[in-house]
């Protein structure tokens, strides 16, 4: 079975895009098979796309972007095997709305690694967008580590 992950920051046109492209890209250099998407935990910017930082970063590092914003459903607690919550306040907000019987592996994204948040960019410069793009590709490798570590991995 293909591995499908949400990634998930707050409003969607930042941290989880660039998550999801970045996700995406990684895997694909590594040959794994994986599906990924990304939403916010709230509506703030559904429909937008990503903030032009984060497609700017994603470019500039020869990663393909291309994405709408939209906010987490019910559904997606049981089409996705994992998501990838950015910070612990996302992480929070995931865990409250977690439906009992939901199949998907919520888990901060950074717990995989090091345990620390994706911090948010979005009031800062392209600096900061910029280190975002580098935890996202540490984060990307580590999750996948974990992927092909597991018996049932599709590889």
């Amino acid at each position: 079975m293909t591995p499908k992950v949400l990634v998930v920051c707050l409003g969607n046109i930042c941290r989880s895009p660039m998550g999801e492209a970045v996700l995406r890209h990684v895997a694909k250099e590594r040959k794994i098979d994986l599906a990924v998407d990304s939403a916010g935990t709230a509506g703030y910017h559904v429909r937008e796309e990503p903030d032009e930082r984060t497609t700017a970063t994603c470019e500039k590092f020869g990663v393909p972007i291309s994405h709408e914003a939209r906010q987490v459903r019910q559904r997606d607690f049981y089409d996705f095997t994992h998501i990838l919550a950015s910070d612990k306040s996302n992480l929070d907000n995931l865990l409250r709305v977690k439906p009992s019987d939901s199949t998907a592996e919520v888990k901060l994204w950074g717990s995989y690694l090091d345990g620390k948040p994706v911090a948010d960019p979005y009031y800062g410069d392209i600096k900061g967008f910029e280190d975002v793009y580098r935890q996202c590709v540490e984060l990307s490798n580590a999750f996948l580590d974990t992927l092909t570590e597991a018996p049932s991995a599709t590889l």
